[in-house]
């Protein structure tokens, strides 16, 4: 049959249906791209917009009506105006008031009027993330409590964000149900107390970080509702703050004490026995020494799923006890602890052989015995990390091979491997993150056993894989390419031949390749012309690369967002050249350019000022550039690291 005349049979409804199984945002261009019913039923379909650049802002909301998720965070010069313009264009008259969800992540411009205007004009607004918009403070957080229907509300590392602000957020916005203020460290068991008693429906909080105590837990374990605390680095919440939290909060589900550095076995002890519904726990990083009393509350853990320790010791008892108690476990991480051997792991295997994560990360004390059982008892692993286990030999990687082949996450990083050993491991064809960082002894060779048949890997770290040369690139744009992130930092034999291989990844998108000297003007020009979706790109001390290649970058590489050029050999004009053309540039890192003087700085920064958000600079550059460029970068929200 005819496939014009088969795609005609689809009616809207049925390609909907097919639309809500497709995610990928290469999946999704490629359907409306099919033929214009497609494009327009995908149009419709479509209620998430993650905007590029501001003047594609008007047309997009025009189109895609539907629409009630909008993210911002990667688009340069939001700010109090551009928000004020859409609201008023009417082009896209609509879209304010069917707004659900809007991401403000790093809109460093965007202030206290901007966001009343917003609010004011959304009055479905349900969830909003404000996170690493560091100038965020109280007067920007009152804007935000006119939004009433709130229900979640990100605002990781609003640096300015007092007990003041979150007050106001509590008092108006009783329905919020998920709150995060990691890094947020002007607050304090003060705010905390406000919000627990005016936010009863909160289901999910993150206070990581903060100056918070045993004052803090105490006011939280009145919520009857709340089933995720995440408290990571809490350094002034103690035993007894636990133990008061476990007499509270009935509904608690998701624990994270994790380097709560005055908090000990005992406290972990304490919640462990009253919280009996706990379905993740995390308590990494300070607990060296973990009592029996706190392993036998693992009996009573009928329903936990997830279990982190990393950093702790760790005994037989302990897996003796979730290998026959804990049968729900899908994810265990004992990264750096102590006491993990074979006998143990190999217990833990047998007992779970449903488990999905698994992380052994530097348990420098395995063989291939443990990893003989992991590969026969975990098949539907999906995830295994193994890095700096030194022990492993090839038997180990084929194992992993015929057995683990739902595999998609793989850390080896400074393991033994050689090819021989990724020719074993290319039998996991569902792999889709592979670190080999640190294996020395895998060459070109090896890296075609896995562009044969990994095809869909995504991200691969070579980090000073140092045998790995061009003939090894060229196997993986060829095999391998839905490659997103690649790391070829101090792969040394790697040349201009390299780079023109990698210009066939057309999904690449983050790219590290610190110190490879062989790579040219004429390799970057040609990764440049080829790579359009690079965004993040690391070429620090690639000392060969002149203005050329730059101006490479400045006509090619629009969509890039972050870039580190320090020891390079820029000149002025091929800086601010650069800076001038990449118009969705935020972070960059500018150490030590010896070619370039104060004014070709001056200029460059002048050049991008409006939507740099994150600079690097040395130090005793400093004094030489002038106040009023300082003031204005300041002024739009960008902070600047004197290196």
């Amino acid at each position: 049959m005819d496939l014009c005349l088969i795609l005609s049979l689809l009616s809207d409804d049925i390609l909907s249906r097919i639309l809500d199984y497709v995610s990928d945002d290469s999946d999704l261009k490629s359907f409306r791209a099919t033929c214009k019913s497609f494009h327009r039923v995908e149009a419709i379909h479509r209620t998430r917009i993650r905007f590029l650049r501001t003047e594609f802002i008007p047309g997009l909301l025009k189109n895609y009506s539907r629409a009630d998720a909008l993210d911002f965070s990667v688009c340069p010069r939001i700010n109090d105006g551009t928000i004020s313009v859409l609201l008023s264009d009417v082009s896209c008259l609509g879209w304010a008031r069917r707004l659900k969800k809007v991401v403000l992540c790093r809109t460093t411009s965007l202030r206290f009027s901007g966001l009343e205007i917003l609010v004011g004009s959304c009055p479905r607004l349900q969830a909003v993330d404000v996170s690493h918009c560091y100038q965020f403070g109280d007067r920007e957080a009152a804007a935000l409590s006119c939004a009433v229907e709130l229900r979640e509300i990100k605002m990781d590392k609003c640096l300015r964000l007092t007990d003041v602000g979150l007050a106001k957020i509590a008092i108006r916005c009783e329905k919020l149900e998920k709150i995060s203020l990691k890094w947020c460290l002007e607050i304090t068991d003060l705010g905390i107390d406000l919000l627990s008693k005016k936010c009863l429906r909160l289901k999910h909080l993150c206070v990581s970080y903060l100056k918070i105590g045993d004052e803090s837990l105490r006011s939280l374990s009145s919520l009857t509702q709340l089933e995720v605390l995440v408290m990571v680095a809490c350094g002034l919440v103690s035993d007894e703050g636990l133990r008061i939290l476990g007499n509270g909060c009935p509904s608690l589900q998701v624990l994270d004490v994790s380097r709560c550095e005055h908090v000990t076995s005992a406290g972990l002890a304490s919640i462990t026995g009253d919280c009996k519904g706990l379905q993740k726990f995390n308590a990494g990083y300070y607990f060296l020494e973990l009592s029996t009393t706190f392993f036998q509350n693992f009996k009573d853990l009928k329903h936990l799923k997830t279990v982190r320790l990393d950093g702790a010791r760790v005994n037989d008892y302990f897996f003796q006890i979730i290998s026959t108690n804990c049968l729900s476990l899908v994810e265990v991480s004992l990264s750096k602890c102590q006491g993990v051997d074979d006998a143990g792991v190999m217990q833990l295997a047998y007992g779970h052989p449903g488990l999905k994560l698994l992380d052994l990360t530097c348990c420098n004390n395995l063989s291939d015995m443990a990893i003989s059982a992991i590969a026969h008892s975990c098949t539907k692993l999906l995830s295994l990390k193994l890095e700096s286990c030194s022990l492993l030999t090839e038997k180990s990687f084929s194992f992993l091979g015929s057995s683990c082949v739902l595999l998609e996450e793989l850390d080896l990083t400074e393991c033994c491997v050689n090819d021989k050993g990724l020719e074993y491991l290319s039998k996991c064809v569902e792999l889709q993150c592979l670190r080999l960082g640190i294996c020395t002894d895998i060459s070109d060779k090896g890296l075609s056993y896995i562009a044969l048949n990994c095809k869909n890997l995504k991200e691969l770290d070579l980090y000073r894989c140092t045998n790995v040369g061009d003939d090894g690139l060229g196997y993986i744009a060829s095999g391998c390419r839905k490659i997103r992130t690649l790391n070829l930092c101090y792969c040394t034999k790697i040349t201009d031949i390299g780079m023109t291989y990698l210009s066939q990844l057309g999904e690449l998108s983050d790219l590290e390749m610190r110190n490879i000297h062989k790579v040219t003007s004429a390799g970057l020009t040609a990764l440049a012309s080829g790579c359009r979706k690079l965004s993040e790109l690391d070429i620090k001390h690639c000392g060969n690369i002149s203005d050329a290649g730059f101006w490479s970058l400045g006509y090619y590489s629009w969509n890039l967002q972050q870039i580190n050029i320090s020891y390079c050999g820029i000149s002025d004009v091929g800086l601010c050249m650069m800076m001038s053309n990449l118009t969705r540039l935020q972070d960059v890192k500018l150490v030590n350019l010896s070619n370039v003087s104060v004014r070709g700085y001056e200029l460059a920064l002048r050049a991008s000022c409006a939507r740099l958000k994150k600079v690097k600079v040395i130090a005793s550059l400093r004094p030489f550039l002038s106040v009023e460029l300082l003031e204005a970068l300041g002024a739009n929200g960008c902070r600047i690291r004197w290196d």
